[in-house]
Parts: structure tokens; sequence; C-alpha cells
């Protein structure tokens, strides 16, 4: 899962950043709103987490603007301010949650955790598409009529994660490079190519009615073939 970090205190960043890897995260951080804005507005995040103080634009106007612009990524404030009225400025600006300085880290992650059952649509702890059981805690993928199963590597267990997530969707091999690769990474979009191969090929290993679609000119899509 890959978390958007919106924060300009420097130390506070690193500490967030560090911890959230040390959970299994994946993490991107910017110190400014307008960065903030851009980065969830490339679809590439499953959380977002602002500060509501940051240069440029405010972590309200960035919740707001994104939300204007259809962003339907769950958002979490991260601020000292703690007063009723800026909860509800925040809550209304389009955050999904907010909690204010300073927190337990325990609480924040667990409601993170929470956001990210909301987005994945989890059942069971697992992600579930036509005739496949996702399991990312295990990296494992199964195929429920043929109970074959097949371990992931890192880079296919994100791919499936995201376009599970996002199965209604067309998937840009830039969203997959920016998702998969990180928001700083320059990765070719051959790379794309490359481990949507090897997915596909555990897709049929498994015995899966479920493929990735090439659409033409536009990218991938995940379908469940016609019998």
């Amino acid at each position: 899962m890959r978390i958007l970090l919106a924060e300009d205190e420097k130390r506070m960043a690193a500490a967030l950043v560090a911890l959230l890897r040390q959970e299994k995260y994946d993490v991107d951080h910017v110190e400014d709103g307008a960065s903030a804005l851009s980065a969830l507005e490339s679809g590439a995040y499953d959380i977002a987490v602002l500060d509501v103080m940051m240069p440029e634009m405010n972590g309200f106007e960035v919740a707001r603007r994104a939300r204007s612009s259809g962003v339907t990524t769950p958002i979490l404030m991260l601020t000292a301010k703690s007063q009723l009225e800026d909860k509800v400025e925040g809550l209304d600006s389009g955050a999904d949650d907010y909690l204010t300085k300073p927190f337990q880290t325990r609480e924040l992650l667990a409601r993170l955790r929470a956001l990210g059952r909301r987005s994945a649509s989890f059942q069971d702890g697992k992600l579930h598409f036509g005739d496949l059981s996702l399991d990312t805690s295990r990296a494992e993928l199964l195929c429920d009529t043929t109970s074959q199963s097949v371990r992931l590597s890192e880079k296919e267990l994100h791919i499936l994660e995201y376009m599970f997530i996002n199965h209604r969707q067309i998937m840009t091999r830039e969203q997959l490079a920016l998702k998969i690769w990180g928001f700083d990474n320059e990765a070719e979009y051959n790379n794309v190519e490359v481990y949507m191969s090897f997915t596909r090929k555990k897709l049929a290993f498994v015995g899966s009615m479920v493929e990735i679609k090439a659409v033409r000119g536009l990218g991938y899509e995940l379908r469940e073939r016609n019998v």
C-alpha cells in the first residue's frame, strides 16, 4: 500500500517516514501543498496523510481541490490544530479522518489500517476479484475455482493490489510506473511491460479466468474472460 505524506516539518516527516516504512508501507514524502495536490491527482496513492499548515497551499485547500477534481483517495489530516471548528473544516474540506498532534503511533497506524480497509474493500483480510483472492500479507495469489496458489514478487504483488482496487478502470503505463516504482522514480515504460508479462504468467499458472488486458493506446485493464 502506497502512502503520500505531506509534512513540511523535517523532523516530524523523517520520523513518520521511518515509522511507516517499518510497518511495510511504501511512502512518498512532499513538503508543500502544491506538490501534495499534484501527487494526489496522479491517482498513485492508497492513502494521503496531510499536514494542515504547509507552504504554498494548506492541507484543507489541498483536500478541497483534490475532491473537486474527482480524487477519491482517503485523506487523513494530521495537525496541531485541535479546535472543534478546525476539525469540522478539515472534514468538510474532504478529509476522511482527523488526528491531532501530539499523537500515539498506535492510534495513527490503527487509523491508517481503517482507511486502507475502506479504500481496498478487504474481505477476510484479502482482496477479491473474479475467481481470485489476493493475500497481501503473504504475497500469495489463489484461484478459488482451481485451488491453485502462487507466491508473488514484490512488484507483482503491488501491480495486482493496485489493479484489484481499481478494477473498474483502465490503468495507464504512467499511473502504473508511478504507483509501483515511486513518486520520484524515472522507471522506463518497458519495466511496466516486463512485470505485466510476469504477472500474466502467474494468472495463467493458477488457472484463473481473470486476465490483464492491454487496451490499445490507453493502458491495462483487469477483467474476467468470457466463458
